[in-house]
């Protein structure tokens, strides 16, 4: 069997498309660069990289390797968490003068719990425009195969390294309805994990996705209790950056069953999908719940 290089699949007329495409100047490209695996990038971000006339970037040494890996060279404007501000008003003006920047972050999506927020804001406050360039995110890749069925996400980011001040945000996500996101340090993520089993209790599931898209990467779903054996039973398994996933708090049919009675209703007329969508609107009771309850009382 022999092997093509990726090149000969793709469409010629697509590759005419990226190129023809509108880039207009006086804009920065906010642009998504791989979270680990170099190939995990699209066409359109690498013709914009290649058109651009600078790239400010979270670190330039990171980001240099990475064009490089591209065969691309561009001028790099350090634009960190220290001098987002003043960096900010040097790619205005760049900007104003007609260039066009690309702003990327270290891997994923800039201004996601990364650098560039500030410049973004920037940039939209002087009337400039800010295009974005879509791709690789470290938390909606670890959501996507989680399994972990739900309607809504909540993104937390990184929780508080002060035990005290991680107690009260956990508190106040305790009862949460959507999954939690959140992300965490190889140096940390076992304190993380047994504060997460304080606050939520040992039933709720948890997914521990560590080094995604790269040599070493895995996914590990569990109970909250089973976690932090897991974890000690493997040091590689500490290693790496994470996403961390928990599940929603569960959520009980009102006591008033209100929500099976209008199910029930809605049943008679609707599909199952249909009826429980309809029911949450309807009650503001969780609709993977009510589903679950359709289910049940299709079947009886």
């Amino acid at each position: 069997m022999t092997h093509q290089s990726a090149s000969a699949f793709i469409n010629p007329v697509i590759l005419d498309e990226v190129t023809q495409q509108a880039y207009p100047a006086s804009t920065l490209y906010v642009l998504a660069t791989p979270i680990g695996n170099v190939c995990d990038i699209s066409l359109r971000a690498l013709h914009v990289l290649s058109l651009v006339d600078a790239v400010a970037c979270e670190d330039t040494r990171n980001t240099a390797h990475l064009l490089g890996r591209y065969g691309l060279s561009k001028t790099l404007l350090a634009a960190h968490e220290h001098n987002e501000r003043e960096v900010a008003e040097k790619i205005v003006a760049r900007l104003q003068a007609g260039e066009r920047i690309a702003l990327v972050s270290d891997a994923g999506t800039p201004a996601v719990s990364d650098p560039g927020a500030r410049i973004v804001d920037a940039v939209l406050s002087a009337g400039l425009r800010a295009l974005p360039l879509p791709g690789p995110s470290a938390a909606v890749t670890a959501l996507s195969v989680s399994g972990l069925v739900n309607d809504q996400f909540q993104f937390i980011g990184f929780l508080p390294s002060k035990a005290r001040q991680r107690e009260i945000a956990l508190a106040g996500l305790a009862g949460a309805s959507a999954t939690l996101v959140l992300y965490e340090a190889p140096h940390r993520i076992v304190e993380t994990v047994d504060a997460l089993l304080q606050a939520f209790g040992p039933e709720r599931r948890i997914v521990l996705a560590r080094e995604l898209t790269k040599l070493f990467e895995s996914v590990h779903r569990c109970s909250l209790g089973e976690a932090p054996a897991w974890l000690a039973a493997d040091a590689n398994r500490q290693k790496g950056e994470f996403v961390v996933l928990v599940e929603a708090a569960p959520v009980a049919l009102d006591d008033s069953a209100e929500g099976e009675r209008v199910l029930q209703i809605l049943l008679a007329e609707l599909s199952i999908k249909q009826a429980s969508a309809l029911a949450a609107l309807i009650t503001g009771q969780k609709k993977n719940a009510l589903y679950e309850r359709a289910l049940a009382l299709k079947d009886a």
